[in-house]
Order: C-alpha cells, then sequence, then structure tokens
C-alpha cells in the first residue's frame, strides 16, 4: 500500500492536492518523525525527477512542491489514485505561484479536518480529501459544478461509525458576496439535475423516471460546507449572513437547503479550534447559534 511508505504517501499527495509547503507536506504524512526526514524524502522525489519545487517571495523563501508529469504518471498506478481524474495541471513557476493562495487554503483546509480527525481517532486520511471535483449541470457543453474539494470522512463513535461526505468551497473574499452567494444555486442545480434517458430525449417519452445525475456518485448528497478566510472578522461575517440570505430568499437555493445540511466557518476558527468545534453557522432555519460541522 502507497500509505505505508512515506516517500510514495509524500508523492501520492502532491499528485491528489496540487501543490504543497514542505510543512503541509509533513503535517499530512503525520508519522510523528522530524521534519528533516520529510525534507529528504523530497529531495530524493526531486533527484528521480519526481518532484520539484519553486520558491514563494514569503519570509523564510517558503518552499512549494509539486509532482511532475512524470511524478503523476507514477502516482496514477497507486492503487489509491487508480480510480480518480485528476484535471490538467500546469507546472510551470508562474501558474504555480498564481494558484498558490487558494490551493494552499484549500489544503489548510483539509488539514485542519484532518488534525481533528486523528484527535479524535476518526477514520480520515490525507488521500481523502480529492480538490476540484466536477459534475454537469445540465447537457450543454461546459455547464458544471466544480467544487473546491469533496471530503469522505467517516466518524466512529460508540463503536459505530457514520460515513459522511462533503462538498467544501473555499472563499478567499476575492470574489462579490453575491457570487459567492450565487454558489447555492449551482449546487441546488446539480442536486436537481435529472437528465432524460437517450431514448426518451428521441422519443420524447417520459415513461421512465429517471434518477437525479448525483445518485450515480453519492448514496446521499453532500453537505455543502463553506470556509472563509482573506478579510477581516467582519466581513466574512457579513459574507457568511449574505449566504443565509440566499438559502432564505431565493427559491432555487430554499429547495437545496430544505434537504441538505449547509454551514459556513472561518478558516482560521477550524485551524485553532478543529471542525467538530461550535464554529460553523447553519446557513438554513431560525436557529443560527454555531455547532460542530456534523451537527449541522
Amino acid at each position: 500500500m502507497t500509505s505505508q511508505n512515506p516517500i510514495y504517501l509524500l508523492l501520492a499527495c502532491l499528485t491528489q492536492h496540487r501543490m504543497a509547503t514542505t510543512g503541509q507536506l509533513h503535517d499530512l504524512i503525520g508519522t510523528g518523525r522530524h521534519i528533516n526526514a520529510t525534507r529528504l524524502q523530497l529531495q530524493e522525489l526531486r533527484a528521480q525527477g519526481l518532484a520539484d519545487c519553486v520558491v514563494l517571495p514569503r519570509p523564510g523563501s517558503t518552499r512549494l512542491w509539486y509532482a511532475t508529469a512524470g511524478g503523476r504518471d507514477v502516482a496514477g498506478s497507486f492503487p489509491e489514485l487508480r480510480d480518480q481524474e485528476h484535471p490538467a495541471f500546469a507546472d510551470t513557476p508562474v501558474s504555480i505561484k498564481v494558484r498558490a493562495p487558494h490551493t494552499l487554503a484549500v489544503l489548510r483546509t483539509h488539514l485542519a479536518f484532518l488534525a481533528d480527525a486523528r484527535r479524535h481517532g476518526d477514520d480520515y486520511g490525507p488521500l481523502d480529501w480529492t480538490p476540484e471535483v466536477g459534475h454537469r449541470l445540465s447537457d450543454t457543453r461546459g455547464d458544471a459544478l466544480v467544487a473546491d474539494a469533496l471530503m469522505r470522512y467517516t466518524a466512529t463513535d460508540s463503536g459505530g461509525r457514520t460515513q459522511m461526505r462533503a462538498f467544501v468551497e473555499l472563499d478567499r473574499a476575492t470574489m462579490s458576496s453575491e457570487r459567492l452567494a450565487a454558489k447555492l444555486m449551482t449546487y441546488s442545480r446539480f442536486h436537481d439535475y435529472t437528465p432524460l434517458p437517450v431514448g426518451a430525449r428521441r422519443s420524447g417519452s417520459r415513461a421512465a423516471a429517471p434518477l437525479p445525475v448525483w445518485m450515480r456518485h453519492y448514496p446521499v448528497f453532500p453537505r455543502v460546507l463553506f470556509v472563509l478566510t482573506g478579510a477581516t472578522r467582519q466581513v466574512l461575517d457579513h459574507r457568511i449572513q449574505d449566504l443565509r440570505a440566499m438559502a432564505a430568499g431565493n427559491p432555487i437555493a430554499a429547495r437545496l437547503a430544505r434537504k441538505v445540511p449547509l454551514g459556513a466557518a472561518v478558516l482560521e476558527d477550524l485551524a485553532a479550534h478543529g471542525p467538530s468545534a461550535p464554529v460553523w453557522t447553519p446557513l438554513a432555519g431560525e436557529d443560527t447559534s454555531s455547532r460542530g460541522w456534523t451537527a449541522l
């Protein structure tokens, strides 16, 4: 298994998560070893042409690692990644630095869930978070939902196991609050999207009762979590209020809110207290009291 070999787990993580700092990769591995061991293994991957890095213009010359095309080919044969699709990734230094702020913030969110799972003994590993998961929204080419991440999490409590999935949207306050809130409508469209069978399209018949597309992928529709960062607390609180207003006032978003758990939290709160702490604001209902993400 790849997960039993730290150097190949590093390569799998780089392929899965697109890019990461040395410290983030060390936290993903989570073996309790010294960070110098992670540095040496990254250098070994680099010497083999499987990984490379760029230096971010930050204090301390932070190294940002990524898998090369050859490294992604090797990782694609790992059992943990064999059935997954990884979107095309431009690994030029310029494109990596442009994408870094958003990608690293998404990974910070994953690391908050991972640290919380380790504290609670839940079943959730470094590869149970898949970035950039896409689904079609209609028969129109290019009309699609692309979630920042899909999380697969199994909570363990009193000997029981509860499997949960969540779409995660990472907001760095780089778009208008209205555009952010409109993403609820996109998720509602995916929840409702039910294409007619090919035969029914040709004949115009609706004899068969087709199933929504999401049922082909998930046993239940994943909850939708918004994680916000990159602005003052007041600005982020206002953006959460706008999400709640959209879930209550827009008919399309309200359909989703009646059926799917929705929540929003600040990334810095997740990092400081953990996602299971009462740091999430529900986006539907009159009760706005904070709660853990599983209680949404």
